[in-house]
Parts: C-alpha cells; structure tokens; sequence
C-alpha cells in the first residue's frame, strides 16, 4: 500500500467517500472542490488498479473491493486523525434500534466513528411499530423509524429511501414492454412475487403509489430480510421492490433489472426518534446523525 503523504491523503478522501456515500458529501467534510475530490479517487483507482465505486447520479456505491479497503484501513486512519486532531471524548451507553437492512448496511458504518470516542453502542433491530413501542418503555435511547411515529416523541426526518421494482433479466425478459407502458400493473402480473411479509408490505404500497391498486401477484418467497429478498431476486425467484441502497450494486453488476420505471419515484422517510430527556451521548448519536449527508438511499 501508498505510504507518501500524498497517498495518505488519498486514502483520507478515500474513507470519507465510502463512510458519507457521495464525493459531495466527501469534499464538505474535507474542504475540497468535488472535481478535487473526484480527481483524487481516480488516482486511488488508478494506483489499485481496481474500480472501489459504482457512479450514480444519487451517491456512490461501494464495490467489494472498495468495503475491503476501508476494513483495513479505517481504524489506522481514524487513529492518525484522532492524534493529530482528537474530538471530545464520549462516555456512556446508547440502545439504538433500526431495520436491519438498513442498520447493517449504512446505519453502523455512520456510527462507528464514535465508538472510537469512547461511546458505547447496544443494537436492536426489529419493525419501527416495535421499536417504538421499545422506546416509549424506555427499552430504547434512539430508534431509526420508517414510519412517522405518533405524540410523545421527537422525530427528525433524516433521509429518504427510494423504491424500486426489480427483477432477475431471465424474467424481465417476459415483460410486454408496449402493454407496459398502457397498463403496467397488468404487465406485470404474471410474475411472481418475492415478499418481506405475508401482507406484501413494500410491495402493496409500490402498487398502490404507482398502479392505483393491491398486487394479484402471487409471492413464491416470503422471507423477513430485504437482503434475503435481493438474494431471492437474484436467484430468479421472483421480483420485488427494494430500497435503491440495496438493489444498486445488483443492477450496476447486471444480476437485477428495473422492471418499472416511475416519472416521479415512491420514496419514504427514515426519521430519527427520542423520547424525554436525553443525555448528552444519545444527543451525540442524533448530532452525528444528523449532520451526514445521506442522500437518497
């Protein structure tokens, strides 16, 4: 690996592009132009040989090799900044709850820079009506909701999820594409329906937002792991509408195919949620939170 100053810079940028998800965000935080920022990972790229971001027009998306990298040099990284320019300390704990997809793949990597301050984190995940109902009893500190929750807590709109309806090409292939374009909901319900639960929860509320109506798809898998349902998708099993965070590095490698594509995109709001008084390390947590450039997911 690089060891010049420059190539330390590089690396630096580098981190802050995976950790904030766009070179935008990257080039805030490091006080750069984005064409400087962009520059920079393309001479990373060009040293690794090797592609660490797919482009999109809402972010990045990190490659395996990309995931690789930051293992293993984040916590070297993080420990050079914190010498050179240390942050206050952070003592306590935090119960944070979220959706696991959401928690495992975007949630913990934000959070992890202040773990190194000394802040403590216990995670659950769980459905937002549960998680909820966890930090009204006071089970819960902070919770990730994707529903807007009722009187009695404090909720913060933190970003947006975008939906998309995806599916394996063997099976968009089967698609009338001028029926669909006329009546898309008709078009598309021969194929079979891979779901998160039993009462099609994503799935019923795409349909209703963009075809006026329930599904008469019939799923084939119901599975409660919006991971497992990509993995299903991949697989051929049928098709589903996934938040765009998951479904982009399937459809940048060609594995999924957008079978539907909306003028306007079905989105819905992650809002960050407490309750009562908060102590000054779950005011951390949602400062940290809130001062990240998220994108839409």
């Amino acid at each position: 690996m690089a060891s010049s100053l420059t190539d330390l810079d590089l690396l630096v940028t580098f981190l802050e592009i995976y950790r904030g998800g766009s070179l935008t965000s990257a080039a805030s935080r490091r006080g750069l132009t984005q064409p400087a920022v962009s520059g920079q990972l393309a001479k990373l790229e060009k040293q690794l040989g090797t592609t660490l971001f797919v482009r999109t027009s809402r972010g990045v998306t990190p490659t395996p090799r990309a995931d690789d990298l930051a293992r293993r040099v984040g916590p070297h990284l993080d420990q050079l900044t914190s010498a050179l320019d240390p942050e206050p300390a952070l003592d306590g704990v935090v119960r944070i709850g979220g959706a696991a997809e959401f928690m495992t793949v975007r949630g913990l990597p934000a959070l992890a820079p202040l773990t190194r301050r000394g802040l403590r984190l216990e995670v659950a995940f769980g459905l937002a009506d549960d998680l909820l109902a966890d930090l009204r009893a006071a089970k819960l500190d902070v919770v990730l909701s994707s529903v807007r929750p009722a009187a009695g807590f404090t909720a913060t709109p933190l970003t947006d999820e975008e939906f998309l309806l995806v599916g394996a090409p063997l099976l968009a292939r089967t698609v009338d594409r001028d029926l669909l374009e006329d009546d898309p909901a008709r078009a598309l319900e021969h194929l079979p329906l891979v779901a998160y639960s039993g009462d099609l929860p994503i799935v019923r509320r795409y349909w209703r937002s963009e075809f006026g109506r329930r599904p008469r798809n019939a799923p084939t898998i119901t599975v409660p792991d919006l991971r497992a349902v990509l993995a299903a998708v991949i697989a051929g099993a049928g098709v589903s509408a996934l938040p765009r965070y998951l479904a982009e590095p399937a459809l940048a490698a060609g594995s999924v195919e957008q079978l539907h594509h909306p003028e306007v995109p079905p989105l819905n709001t992650l809002y960050v949620v407490t309750r009562g008084a908060t102590t000054a390390a779950t005011d951390a947590v949602v400062e940290h939170l809130g001062s990240r450039d998220w994108g839409v997911l």
